[in-house]
């Protein structure tokens, strides 16, 4: 009777998959909406407390957070993919690019960092805007867009393209920082922007 912390959909939206921490070999279930069904992808607890899980957009892959890395595990074959390392020291979000060939996470420790999946399992890129933990990140499904909330408050925008031609390295660009989303110690408890949803 472990509490769940997290549940996502998958694009089609007959499928959902949850993430209870405490709950060992049961920590992570996906769910068929359409058949009433959920299934254990896993025998056993691999590789730490999962905090977090995703769906790839287009391939049968689901990502799996612990607290510092990110395995991608392929579903039908049930073996593991590939393991990215954050060199975060809490992850607590994460989001897949619409071409599924990106992945950026955002961490405890102040960190968003972005992961290109044909490159090496380490960050493409890691950016330290926000001054407090970061709640949620998330890329827009149509536009060239990236977005990343704080406990300080505030949301930063990010214009963030992604090239078809694999020579050509993604452009990420600071746009805009929304703010007035509470942080700092006032009611909120110190806690600022908890979601962001394009």
């Amino acid at each position: 009777n472990s509490p769940v912390t997290s549940a996502r959909w998958h694009r089609k939206g007959d499928y959902f998959v949850t993430v209870s921490p405490r709950a060992g070999a049961a920590s992570v279930l996906i769910h068929q909406l359409s058949k009433a069904t959920s299934q254990q992808p896993f025998g056993k607890a691999k590789g730490g407390e999962t905090q977090l899980a995703c769906f790839h957009p287009r391939k049968p892959f689901l990502f799996v957070a612990t607290k510092e890395h990110v395995r991608v595990y392929h579903l039908v074959k049930q073996t593991m993919v590939k393991r990215l390392m954050s060199g975060c020291r809490h992850i607590s979000t994460i989001d897949v690019h619409a071409s599924g060939d990106h992945v950026i996470v955002g961490s405890l420790d102040r960190r968003l960092v972005w992961f290109d999946l044909d490159l090496a399992g380490t960050p493409y890129r890691t950016l330290k805007y926000h001054e407090r933990a970061l709640r949620s990140v998330g890329f827009h499904t149509k536009y060239p867009l990236m977005a990343s909330a704080s406990d300080d408050g505030t949301v930063h925008v990010f214009h963030s393209m992604v090239y078809s031609d694999l020579m050509r390295n993604p452009l990420i660009v600071p746009v805009k920082v929304l703010r007035g989303h509470g942080g700092g110690t006032g009611k909120s408890g110190g806690l600022g922007a908890l979601a962001m949803v394009w």
